[in-house]
C-alpha cells in the first residue's frame, strides 16, 4: 500500500507528537475526526507506525554518557554472526546495534552514568561478546542533534 500527502502529514505530526488526540490530530490535519481515526489504524495496520513510546531523558535517568562502540569480529561466518547478535541484544545498556559496512563490523550505541560505569559495562559485557577480535570506544562530548523522527 503506498501513502499519500494526507497521510505523511498524518505522520509527521504523530512523530513529534505521540500523544496528540485524534481530535487535534484531525484537525491539523484538515480531516474530519472519522476519516482521521480510519487512516491512523489503516497506517498502523500497514506497519507504518511501529509503535507509540515514551522519550526518557538520559540525565534523568542517570545515564547521560552516550558511548558509540565499534566491534570487529574474528570471522563472518553466518555463526558468528548469530552469537554476537543474540548476545549483544541481552545487554540493558546497548541501545542500538548496526551491522556496518567499512572497517569495523558492528557499531554500538552504549548509555552509561560515566566512564567508571562504562568500564563495568565493558568488562562484564562487552569484552565477553562472542567472537569479537577488536574494539574501539568512542564517547560523545554533547549531543548536537537528535531527532526520532524519520523523514516524511
Amino acid at each position: 500500500m503506498s501513502i499519500d500527502s494526507t497521510d505523511r502529514r498524518i505522520l509527521m505530526v504523530l512523530q513529534k507528537q505521540g500523544r496528540i488526540s485524534n481530535a487535534e490530530l484531525s484537525e491539523r490535519v484538515n480531516l474530519s475526526a472519522s476519516a482521521c481515526h480510519r487512516r491512523v489504524h489503516r497506517l498502523e495496520a500497514d506497519g507504518y507506525i511501529r509503535d507509540y513510546v515514551a522519550l526518557l531523558d538520559p540525565r534523568k535517568m542517570d545515564v547521560p554518557t552516550t558511548v558509540f562502540v565499534e566491534i570487529t569480529l574474528s570471522g563472518q561466518a553466518d555463526e558468528v554472526l548469530d552469537a554476537f547478535e543474540k548476545a549483544v541484544a541481552r545487554i540493558p545498556d546497548v541501545l542500538e546495534c548496526h551491522l556496518m559496512a567499512g572497517t569495523a563490523d558492528y557499531i554500538l550505541k552504549v548509555v552509561a552514568e560515566n566512564t567508571e560505569d562504562f568500564a563495568r559495562i565493558h568488562r562484564q559485557h562487552l569484552a565477553r561478546l562472542p567472537g569479537v577480535a577488536q574494539m574501539q570506544s568512542s564517547f560523545a562530548l554533547r549531543t548536537v542533534f537528535k531527532t526520532t523522527a524519520l523523514p516524511v
